[in-house]
């Protein structure tokens, strides 16, 4: 029997609105059936993710209702009969992909497409729209299937605790900007471009860093995100301001192309220039295979959907984008997209955090808010705000 607790949890109400409700306590269950594989966790930190903002915006199907929240850390307080490997009283990380282990995705680890847990397409993930119906971990408890295999241990509970607005990022946007510079070919001596800085960005600038990049530079429209990225080494590019990018580009490096590119805005792009109020969603897929070297990697961990309620037109709605891909093929570029595996990636960056490798809170500018101001923490990220939004649900944190 699971524990009797009250739960509570961000809500989306339709395109604009979230609101913190009272929602069931999770019960050890999957499609109405025991699920004795799962655990029940007490929400540690919990994160604002800017693919949330997408449904809070409107350009999703997301229905209301949806409980939000796929970026998820926490304590272990019940566990089913068949969890053989991890206790009531671990801190865990959970990746936000759900994933069953079995299938032949999974086997091979492409945890991210895993063809057992959503049934409308391949890849899950918690309260998020046609990821399965999985009931999002913006709240007090969640439910966690497959738990010995999706769950991320952290070795020490009080150095965990201890590291927890670093090792929060665990669950996705860490693993997943570092996926981004992986799939682009990023290692020691690149010249890497990432385009957008917010905080998966920002997470995959410093992940470049981490690679070994000699040249990370960051391209947004707004300031405040610019000398966030600068904080921390990155040189950076004013998207508002007229003139090429391969120019911009060549007065940074002396260059005017790029070793690797990573595609961090995804299908809400502006243009740039005199254009930037305007939405273009392929600007940034064009400016890809403008600026990167021939035979170069883009990464594109950045969101691009097959259902947009509010894109610019009847073509960009199904997510048919007017792409230059001639120019792609002609310079033999490779191109990455998708969810990120995370379990590819979380315990080798669960090291470098805990051995003081990157300082990611920092890089991305974590900051901790309680659960009643999520409403707040969305509005905030919506604006622009360059930060990294932390939901501490029990106020185990701060």
């Amino acid at each position: 029997m699971s524990l009797a607790h009250a739960n509570r949890g961000v809500v989306y109400q339709g395109p604009g609105v979230v609101q913190v409700d009272t929602i069931d306590f999770p019960k050890l269950e999957m499609n109405k059936r025991l699920c004795q594989h799962g655990v029940i966790l007490k929400v540690v930190t919990t994160n604002i993710c800017g693919s949330d903002q997408h449904m809070v915006r409107g350009r999703t199907t997301a229905e209301q209702g949806l409980v939000l929240g796929h970026e998820i850390t926490g304590e272990i307080i019940e566990c089913g009969r068949d969890v053989e490997f991890l206790n009531v009283g671990d801190l865990v990380s959970v990746p936000f992909n759900i994933a069953c282990g079995r299938c032949r995705n999974c086997k091979e680890g492409r945890t991210g497409i895993c063809l057992n847990v959503n049934p409308a397409r391949p890849g899950a993930a918690y309260g998020y729209v046609d990821m399965g119906g999985w009931v999002g971990g913006q709240a007090e408890y969640v439910m966690v299937p497959y738990a010995d295999f999706n769950l991320l241990k952290f070795p020490d509970r009080d150095q965990g605790l201890e590291k927890i607005k670093d090792l929060t990022l665990l669950s996705d946007i860490l693993p997943t900007g570092y996926h981004g510079c992986v799939t682009a070919g990023v290692g020691p001596g690149s010249i890497v471009y990432i385009a957008g800085a917010g905080p998966v960005g920002l997470a995959a600038a410093a992940s470049a860093q981490l690679l070994g990049a000699a040249c990370v530079i960051v391209g947004d429209m707004i300031q405040e995100r610019l000398d966030q990225a600068r904080s921390f080494g990155c040189e950076t590019i004013d998207l508002r301001q007229e003139g090429e990018m391969a120019d911009k580009i060549e007065q940074i490096t002396g260059e005017r192309e790029v070793d690797a590119f990573v595609d961090c805005v995804g299908f809400e792009a502006h243009g740039c220039g005199c254009n930037h109020g305007k939405e273009a969603p392929a600007t940034v897929l064009n400016s890809a295979m403008e600026l990167t070297r021939a035979g170069g990697q883009i990464g594109i961990p950045g969101l691009y959907v097959t259902d947009d309620p509010g894109a610019v037109d009847e073509a960009a709605r199904v997510g048919a984008l007017s792409m230059r891909f001639g120019l792609g093929w002609a310079k033999s570029h490779s191109f990455h997209t998708g969810q990120c595996p995370v379990m590819s990636y979380h315990r080798q960056l669960m090291q470098a955090i805990l051995f003081d490798k990157i300082d990611i809170a920092k890089a991305v500018n974590v900051q901790m808010i309680g659960l009643d101001d999520a409403p707040k923490g969305y509005a905030d990220f919506d604006g622009g705000a360059a930060k990294k939004f932390v939901i501490d649900p029990h106020k185990m944190v701060s």
